[in-house]
């Protein structure tokens, strides 16, 4: 699936990704009634060595959400942010309540929703360019350090692939502004 992606080829990720964004920040407004923006600077393809760093170090704690592909193509999509930046995003979710230490079912249920609505928002962008159907499934939560949580992932595709194509989304409000990844493992 990425063999072969020329500059042209990851600019026009990024523009499918911003495309997948809008979507996403029509049904983030439905759902808290705040003006949330979300812009996708940049989409690159990494080996499996440099995805950890990309994240911010082995050791950056962060919130992972692990998706299936089924549809016309398969693969695996990993949500990846920080955990301040995933406290921020349900500070704006609660209305300014922060959320508990550490996270309660209903914070974990809220940032599973969140990356629901991004990632079928991004697969229903991709798809419709490809005209093929991408659904993701039901994902997965991990709150750990960004090496463990893309680690667990990894471990099970490094047979098929050595790369992933890392696309960072960074979300605004009016007063605070924090960013996320999406890494994208075909099978």
């Amino acid at each position: 699936m990425f063999h072969g992606f020329s500059a042209e080829d990851l600019d026009a990720l990024r523009e499918i990704s911003n495309i997948g964004a809008g979507h996403a920040v029509t049904a983030l407004h439905q759902m808290t009634h705040r003006v949330i923006t979300l812009e996708v600077p940049s989409v690159k393809l990494l080996p499996f060595s440099e995805v950890t760093q990309n994240l911010g170090g082995p050791e950056e704690e962060v919130v992972g959400l692990f998706f299936r592909i089924y549809g016309g193509s398969r693969g695996n999509m990993l949500v990846v942010m920080p955990r301040h930046c995933a406290e921020h995003l349900l500070a704006v979710l609660f209305n300014g309540v922060g959320p508990k230490k550490p996270l309660g079912e209903m914070e974990i249920s809220a940032l599973k929703e969140i990356g629901n609505i991004l990632t079928s928002s991004y697969l229903s962008a991709v798809g419709a360019l490809l005209d093929i159907s991408l659904i993701p499934s039901i994902p997965a939560f991990s709150l750990d350090m960004a090496q463990a949580v893309v680690d667990l992932l990894l471990i099970e595709l490094a047979e098929v692939t050595h790369r992933a194509l890392v696309i960072q989304t960074d979300f605004s409000t009016r007063d605070k502004s924090f960013a996320g990844h999406f890494c994208l493992l075909p099978d």
